[in-house]
């Protein structure tokens, strides 16, 4: 046979597939009524694995892994429709819709802020960006940020979580997990990075450099060329700018924002010194209560799945079969479970769309822990 051949029967076979994947698929519906009537669970665990068993016995030794791999993708596809028809309304698609329906049409110009820092930090940068006229209320830790929101004493805090540069900002998704919100919104900050000193100061001076952990990874390359200086981790670019200019002392300095140079009386010796002059931060916008503004188009989740193999592919091929972009994943251990692991995703998607709804009403069910973190949308 020439190619031709090949691919006429190839469609041939195609097309009775597809005939029989929805006459397969229609029985799996009648199948979840009856559960449904019957008050049975969806997944029948004893009864998939039989079957696996059998098909691996009918296959093909040179095809039976891609058979297995296959059948386990229709049982996964057909418990999920099986799902939409056993949970239509899902508790939390409730939460959304009701969300979507209650919150104000427009995000507000001004709202009281947790901000962690002192004036001049980024996340007062970020702020100011999200915000027209925001009165903002620093925090010594990003933890103290969770908890002004979560106690209701602001409505909004900000924070970073990732960094084109230096990555993921670890401590806030650690938090994440411990604590009760909902991201309203994101705004994507470029982050330039001065080094900043008491003025008289000269370069060459320097013995000691004071900033945030992540100034000091974006400026890695930069900092090896002042060696030997001594670098000093502190809690956040504007603290360390605000105690270089109370230090009284003409050798150290300071990786902070050019603005805070103005700010504290301190003179910039060198602008610019991150490694990347694509630098960007991302900080997200968290409150109290769920709130889904017009234009959300990207959602994030938090989930614990089982340590069964092929677990965390479920979760990924659903997103797949949906058509929904997944843009970031992001594995964190859990504290006191050893080798175990909380996932974050990051999706593009319309809160209006059925893919998403439908998402909503499958997710929970896939893993041992889930928690819908909100859908918003970005500034850039």
């Amino acid at each position: 046979m020439d190619l031709s051949q090949y691919r006429e029967r190839i469609d041939s076979i195609d097309r009775e597939l597809i005939r029989l994947f929805t006459e397969r698929m229609n029985i799996a519906h009648g199948i979840a009524e009856y559960k449904v009537e019957h008050h049975l669970p969806v997944l029948d665990a004893a009864r998939e694995r039989a079957k696996l068993a059998e098909i691996a016995s009918l296959s093909d030794e040179t095809v039976r892994p891609y058979t297995g791999v296959l059948f386990s993708q229709i049982f996964e596809l057909s418990r999920a429709y099986q799902e939409s028809v056993v949970h239509p309304d899902s508790e939390l698609k409730q939460r959304v819709l009701q969300a979507i329906e209650n919150t104000d049409r427009l995000f507000p110009e001004s709202a009281t802020v947790a901000c962690q820092g002192v004036e001049g930090a980024y996340s007062q940068q970020a702020c100011d960006k999200l915000f027209k006229s925001p009165q903002i209320l620093y925090y010594k830790s990003w933890e103290n940020v969770f908890a002004a929101v979560e106690s209701g004493m602001c409505r909004f805090g900000v924070l970073p979580i990732e960094n084109s540069t230096a990555g993921s900002v670890n401590k806030i998704y650690d938090l994440m997990s411990a604590h009760n919100f909902s991201i309203v919104r994101s705004v994507r900050l470029k982050i330039d990075h001065s080094l900043l000193a008491p003025r008289g100061t000269k370069k060459e001076d320097i013995r000691d450099i004071y900033s945030h952990e992540q100034a000091i990874n974006q400026c890695a390359s930069f900092l090896k060329s002042m060696e030997p200086v001594n670098i000093h981790i502190c809690e956040n670019t504007a603290v360390a700018a605000k105690m270089v200019a109370e230090s009284g002392r003409t050798d150290v300095a300071a990786l902070s924002s050019h603005s805070c140079a103005k700010l504290y009386g301190l003179q910039s010796l060198q602008d610019s010194v991150q490694d990347s002059g694509n630098n960007y931060t991302r900080f997200i916008c968290i409150s109290k209560n769920l709130e889904i503004y017009p234009g959300a188009d990207k959602t994030s989740i938090m989930m614990v799945t089982s340590s069964k193999p092929g677990s965390l592919y479920k979760v990924l091929s659903r997103f797949y079969a949906l058509d929904l972009n997944l843009i970031k994943l992001e594995s964190r251990p859990i504290p006191q479970r050893d080798f175990e692991w909380m996932f974050y995703f990051d999706l593009e998607s319309q809160v209006y769309s059925d893919q998403f709804v439908r998402l909503l009403c499958e997710l929970d069910g896939l893993c041992e822990k889930f928690k819908y973190l909100g859908s918003y949308s970005e500034i850039v």
